[in-house]
């Protein structure tokens, strides 16, 4: 059985949001809707991909973003090259580059924060590398 993940997140600003992680993640548009309920919002993924962002902001009572510095959403890049060309997607669009709070992640990836604080980091490494022996 193959499961299906969906990351909802509210944001201050759903239209920069949306250029940003399109451009910086190479997402695209999956769907989205206006004034569902009172809320807007976008469906970023990859086509045929297990994961999706849903990110959403309420017309009537605002949410505000409240991440913390270890809210992380990793991505596995193992290949140099395109984790060289991930890194520059991300800057390019928009996302400052920031140490991340633990410093782990910056040994072998680049963590990277969007304008409501809401951190990626893009780890150069194999996702089993991370997993084989931690207990």
């Amino acid at each position: 059985m193959q499961h299906q993940l969906r990351l909802a997140r509210p944001v201050s600003d759903l239209s920069r949001t949306q250029v940003m992680y399109v451009h910086g993640l190479r997402m695209q548009v999956l769907g989205s809707f206006q004034n569902h309920e009172g809320f807007d919002g976008v469906m970023l993924g990859v086509a045929d991909g297990t994961y999706h962002f849903e990110f959403t902001q309420c017309r009537s009572h605002p949410v505000s973003p409240a991440p913390t510095q270890e809210d992380l959403i990793v991505f596995y890049i193992p290949g140099t090259l395109e984790w060289q060309s991930s890194c520059a997607d991300m800057e390019n669009a928009g996302f400052k580059s920031v140490a991340s709070f633990n410093p782990y992640w910056d040994t072998n990836g680049r963590t990277y924060e969007d304008q409501d604080g809401y951190r990626i980091v893009l780890q150069n490494a194999d996702w089993r590398s991370d997993v084989v022996g931690v207990t």
